[in-house]
């Protein structure tokens, strides 16, 4: 869950300032005082007390010339917002720290903006953009001399990696490790027990027993983890006491409960608690994105009042200036511009968002079991809304271009994910649909090139083999024909990210051949008729619900023809769809 990242983010910051600057003040019992204050009320989520506390706190940094802990209380207040699910404001004040950093020219404490961009990116779904900015922040870091405090950064990257490449987190954690034992031997321990975790996760149980031994002399020792707790829950899985884990789970663990539970029960064999388990948790889930929604709609909101208390203030002033008449019409036209765009933009968004609940209502038991592949997407288009809607956004064109090929990107996503879950009416559907389109092939199949051209990835092309003639027609359902290719090409470019696709036609006496081949990881022989069941997905890593194939075979069948999969051909996957060509 969101919540329980951002919150982990928080004790990384809290813990930052102090081993940054080696201040003697720090021992003054004001100092204690003034951070205890804000800490309590930081944990207990007062915002009152918390920014009453805050403001006390910076004053007396200030006062005492500690820029670096300054900037540092900065930003724990963008991540109170986090934590409170107003990622708009969150934002807003990370923007304001990098803007200030930079006029000031304090290179030194750059990397904080960046590292709050790098937990705003990834709360927003973006993941490789917020593995970017750490990494960049770790560069920073190096530069300036800060090694002590490089391996929670690594650790940021590391709960990003472990979500597609296990092996990565691995490799991250050794160099962590590496680190922190030359420059903050405390953090140690801490690394080699979240390593020991990964092991479970990964279902290497044997190291993960051997992990717990070690862990376990630790703890002898004196030495603690902030992980402790989720090393107990799973070794009681482990010896088969899978009641008692998910009983210490849900007492001891928190939000890391959520994520734990359904994998403990998955790991025993227990499918059905599992996804029982991982429903309440998607539920959950979901409803702190609706929060989040609409606390960052709200955001916008305030920020066009304050936009039009502004306007108005600086009109009453301009209309003062009698020399000045022109350029305070051309002001006036464009402010009113901007306030119409706006206020038009807001409007579209709160109409998108009451559609988006009334749907909701009609549609619940179906979205629960389908919401974990739509939320990705939907964060991404949602954050980078709020990202696009600042009026002071500082981006270049490539930033721009990369943020507008993210949302097209996530939108596609979800327009598949829909077009699958209505192709399941489609699949159970006896009716006989017309056939009375006059389609020229190639023509359509050129088009879907074009379509699809800029939906593969980097390093993909898509091609088109015909040896039709160009006069050559079809008589059959146009939009059928259509949305049967679409289905193989959907699948050829979700597993293929290098090499090419090539879509082919070609006539053999009466018969229509169409084949879609690519270059991506293949599918088994053994596989070739199962992946044609609903639900079937041999990826499980992968977007969508595995109704795309069962839809293409079932709108051949309509057409009067078949699609199956050529099991001579390796170097991807192969689909050739057959179709009658009537005179």
């Amino acid at each position: 869950m969101n919540i329980g990242r951002i919150l982990l983010a928080t004790a990384l910051l809290l813990g930052t300032s102090a081993s940054h600057a080696n201040i003697d003040f720090k021992k003054d019992a004001k100092y204690i005082e003034l951070r205890d204050s804000m800490s309590h009320a930081f944990n207990d989520g007062d915002s009152a007390r918390f920014y009453t506390h805050l403001k006390n706190l910076q004053q007396y940094l200030l006062d005492h010339n500690d820029l670096h802990g300054y900037y540092t209380q900065r930003c724990n207040d963008i991540v109170f917002e986090m934590n409170r699910q107003h990622i708009f404001e969150a934002y807003t004040k990370a923007q304001e720290l990098s803007k200030e950093l930079r006029e000031k020219k304090l290179t030194k404490e750059m990397y904080m903006a960046v590292n709050m961009m790098g937990h705003i990116n990834r709360y927003c779904g973006n993941k490789e953009a917020a593995k970017k900015c750490w990494y960049e922040v770790v560069e920073m870091m190096e530069k300036n001399g800060y090694f002590e405090s490089i391996p929670p950064i690594y650790m940021n990257i590391i709960n990003v990696a472990l979500d597609d490449d296990a092996q990565e987190a691995l490799d991250l954690m050794d160099k962590a490790k590496e680190i922190a034992e030359k420059y903050s031997p405390e953090r140690v321990f801490d690394i080699e027990t979240r390593k020991t975790l990964t092991y479970y996760n990964s279902g290497d149980i044997q190291q993960f027993l051997e992990g717990y031994k070690v862990y376990k002399e630790g703890e002898k020792k004196g030495l603690s983890s902030v992980h402790g707790r989720s090393m107990e829950a799973y070794y009681l899985a482990c010896m088969g006491q899978v009641d008692e884990a998910i009983a210490y789970a849900k007492r001891e663990l928190g939000d890391e409960g959520a994520e734990a539970i359904p994998l403990i029960y998955e790991r025993a064999g227990r499918w059905k608690e599992a996804y029982e388990s991982f429903k309440k948790e998607s539920l959950i889930s979901d409803s702190i994105d609706n929060v989040v929604l609409t606390n960052s709609m709200q955001g916008i909101q305030d920020q066009l009042k304050l936009y039009e208390t502004e306007k108005k203030a600086a009109t009453d002033r301009t209309y003062g200036l009698l020399g000045a008449i022109f350029l305070l019409t051309l002001l006036l036209g464009l402010s009113f511009y901007i306030v119409r765009s706006r206020k038009r933009h807001l409007q579209e968004l709160t109409k998108a968002y009451n559609k988006a609940l009334e749907s909701d209502k009609m549609k619940t038991a179906f979205i629960q079991n389908v919401s974990h592949e739509v939320r990705t997407p939907l964060n991404i288009i949602t954050g980078f809304a709020q990202v696009i809607s600042d009026p002071q956004l500082d981006a270049n064109p490539d930033e721009r271009s990369h943020i507008a090929l993210m949302m097209q990107r996530s939108t596609r996503q979800v327009t598949m994910l829909i077009d699958e879950i209505l192709g399941l009416s489609l699949i159970d559907s006896t009716e006989q649909w017309p056939k009375d389109d006059l389609c020229r092939v190639n023509d359509q199949l050129r088009t879907m090139q074009e379509e699809y051209r800029n939906l593969t990835g980097d390093g993909v092309t898509l091609q088109l083999d015909t040896t039709l003639p160009d006069d050559l027609t079809l008589r059959t359902n146009e939009n059928m024909l259509r949305r049967l290719v679409s289905c193989l090409l959907d699948n050829a470019v979700k597993y293929t990210t290098a090499g090419h696709i090539t879509l082919r036609a070609r006539q053999t006496d009466s018969t229509l051949e169409l084949t879609v081949e690519d270059t991506g990881s293949g599918i088994p022989a053994e596989e070739a008729e199962h992946i044609f069941d609903r639900f079937v997905k041999l990826d499980n890593f992968k977007e969508g619900i595995g109704l795309g194939l069962p839809l293409s075979r079932k709108l051949a069948e309509q057409l009067g023809g078949k699609v199956e999969l050529d099991t001579t051909y390796t170097d991807g996957a192969r689909f050739i769809v057959t179709l009658p060509i009537s005179e």
